[in-house]
């Protein structure tokens, strides 16, 4: 079985399950968004964090999976999910009224940031994001910071109009498929969380060996849980007492190895100062 189809398969099983709505949802119930910022290639981790949390909230849990940022924003918008794991982009657009606030941030090597990687197959000759010209460019998401807005900011950066500069681009609204596609050869080069990528390679998933970093940005806060701001402030309170707890606990650290993570630290907007100047410098100063 091929690891794509694996892939696929686990998404399918994820987002087939559905919301709870209307008057015979359980109303205890807490609904997490998740997006291509987390690696889902383990089903059964999912399984054990939903009992890690449950235990801590005395609530059942239910992890919903989507396969865009924008979807699960909408999500959050309109109170069918609690909280998500999302993109730092689709985080500082503005939205009026907001209607999510920050509850904890991942720390990955120490630091509550990560890059954007640049990436080509091994034996590619192309030594930078300006060598791309006229080939095949894997994008993860329109609403990713790492997959989409940063790789676009390095082209202008360069004087090059991003949409002009490549033959073709798609969207693989994963960044583990996004890898998969340049080891593959099916793009000539991609944008990816570094994060995904370092995941990937330590644990040996997707043909990651078969790709390489040809550039890299400055660092940025790192994608962030957050809650809708209307939900229960109670429930948001002990949701964010067990995602930071978790590095205080056998089961929680064990968890957190899974996803190659330190740990979560409390919420820091200022970290996401850098999407916003970088959103705002290619929107032409105008947040959105």
């Amino acid at each position: 079985m091929s690891i794509g189809l694996s892939r696929r398969t686990v998404l399918a099983m994820i987002g087939s399950i559905p919301l709870a709505v209307g008057a015979k949802a359980d109303e205890r119930l807490v609904r997490v968004g998740l997006t291509a910022v987390v690696v889902r290639e383990n089903l059964g981790f999912f399984d054990r964090w939903r009992r890690y949390l449950e235990l801590r909230l005395d609530r059942p849990v239910r992890f919903v999976q989507r396969r865009s940022y924008r979807e699960v924003m909408e999500l959050l918008a309109t109170g069918e999910i609690d909280f998500a794991w999302i993109c730092g982009y689709p985080y500082v657009r503005r939205r009026d009224p907001e209607y999510l606030d920050l509850l904890a941030i991942p720390v990955f090597d120490g630091e509550p940031r990560y890059r954007s990687y640049v990436i080509v197959h091994r034996d590619s000759p192309y030594r930078s994001v300006g060598d791309l010209g006229g080939k095949v460019f894997a994008y993860s998401d329109p609403d990713s910071n790492s997959g989409y807005l940063v790789p676009r900011s390095m082209l202008t950066g360069l004087g090059i109009q991003p949409d002009a500069f490549f033959r073709l681009t798609f969207f693989t609204y994963n960044h583990a498929e996004t890898v998969e596609a340049v080891a593959r050869r099916v793009a000539d080069g991609g944008a990816v969380d570094s994060y995904v990528w370092e995941y990937l390679k330590r644990n040996r998933q997707v043909p990651v060996d078969q790709t390489k970093v040809i550039g890299q940005s400055d660092e940025f806060g790192f994608p962030p849980l957050v809650a809708r701001r209307s939900g229960d402030a109670e429930l948001r309170r002990r949701m964010q007492n067990a995602v930071l707890g978790m590095r205080e606990d056998v089961d929680g650290r064990a968890l957190l190895a899974e996803l190659a993570l330190d740990g979560f630290v409390e919420p820091d907007d200022s970290l996401y100062d850098g999407i916003r100047n970088l959103e705002a410098r290619m929107s032409g100063g105008r947040l959105r």
